[in-house]
């Protein structure tokens, strides 16, 4: 773990763990790079990530891409094709709610934003509940596409849902897609393989800023031929990167060495939830991987009393999302706890109602 000398930009930093820093090795990495241009597929350090990553997803192929949002929303897009089409997710997924509404923008898709019977992850049953079929009706925009995320708010989403629901699209000539911005902390906490997860989808999209700590990038795989569709939106979004080989030296790095260093942010995690449950604060959900959540509304605690003690012990905040990473020190760790117990202390003799239900979409929740 991280001292707080050694990262100080983000060893307080709770708000997301796309709040990590490059470490020196992967600064000095970025001063040896090649220097091709990646749009033409010349650059050697780019097409080596590109590779790399594809090969640990047991791909034929793989993109890199400048954010997540980016690759989420150009591989959706390449799995579809003539619209009236939609696209059926969790109604907490990062392709529906924190992207802008790239798949009405760049896809002209509706979206069926499904809530999880289970309120953790979506099984076979929600997606047929609510898939629509092509069968001709002209008032309806066929489900031609099916995107799941793990992990999501942190929770993981089980392997063997996963291979019915990939069993049936497959049966059904439905597309799958998975948002696994952070599968790198599926994989490390279950033990499953990066390639295992992938193998039961049509295109992945893997992000390298977050838990991972490059400061840019996501890689997305699939066959050669849905990459190089894909490849074509990318340019046309603006997404071409000319000298990548820099950012993608840093990302590899990155691989390399952090990615054995994410189990300590679900270990600080589990131990947040495990001391919020010691003393009464309640959850929104259990704790999975490197998120907690708490639930303000049940407990009547306020975010801005929260605010106001994560400031006085020296903790960045954003609310009731509590994000864990490598980076963070064991003195911002235990400065949290502070923030948290002070806050539900207030609530006790203070309690705060809040006016209006929490929005689905909040900015604490990227």
């Amino acid at each position: 773990m991280a001292s707080s000398s050694e990262f100080t930009r983000a060893h307080n930093e709770f708000r997301s763990d796309t709040f990590t820093v490059p470490t020196k090795e992967m600064l000095e990495a970025a001063l040896v790079s090649s220097l091709g241009d990646s749009v033409y597929q010349e650059d050697k350090d780019t097409l080596d990530l590109e590779k790399k990553v594809a090969d640990l997803a047991g791909k034929e192929a793989g993109l890199f891409c400048v954010s997540g949002t980016l690759s989420n929303q150009i591989g959706l897009r390449a799995n579809l094709h003539q619209p009236p089409h939609s696209v059926l997710c969790d109604y907490r997924g990062h392709v529906y709610l924190h992207e802008a509404g790239g798949l009405a923008t760049l896809s002209q898709a509706m979206v069926s934003a499904v809530h999880p019977a289970n309120g953790i992850h979506l099984t076979l049953e929600d997606i047929i509940d609510n898939f629509i079929p092509d069968d001709g009706n002209i008032h309806a925009a066929p489900t031609k596409v099916i995107s799941l995320e793990n992990t999501l708010h942190g929770l993981l989403f089980p392997l063997d849902e996963i291979k019915r629901i990939s069993a049936w699209c497959k049966e059904n000539n439905v597309k799958l897609h998975l948002d696994g911005a952070r599968l790198w902390n599926a994989s490390v906490e279950t033990g499953i393989s990066i390639k295992e997860y992938c193998s039961y989808f049509d295109s992945v999209s893997l992000c390298l800023s977050k838990s991972l700590g490059a400061p840019i990038g996501s890689v997305l795989v699939g066959n050669p031929d849905f990459i190089a569709k894909a490849n074509h939106f990318k340019k046309q979004n603006g997404g071409g990167i000319r000298q990548g080989g820099m950012l993608a030296r840093m990302a590899s790095i990155a691989i390399d060495q952090n990615l054995s260093k994410i189990k300590r942010s679900h270990e600080m995690a589990k131990e947040l939830g495990k001391f919020c449950e010691e003393n009464n604060i309640a959850l929104e959900c259990p704790v999975h991987t490197n998120f907690v959540f708490l639930d303000m509304n049940k407990m009547k605690m306020s975010n801005e009393v929260l605010l106001a003690n994560a400031k006085k012990y020296n903790v960045k905040q954003m609310g009731c999302r509590v994000s864990f990473h490598f980076q963070i020190s064991q003195e911002s760790f235990e400065n949290v706890k502070k923030a948290i117990y002070d806050t539900y202390l207030h609530s006790l003799e203070h309690p705060f109602y809040a006016t209006a239900p929490a929005r689905i979409y909040d900015i604490n929740n990227r």
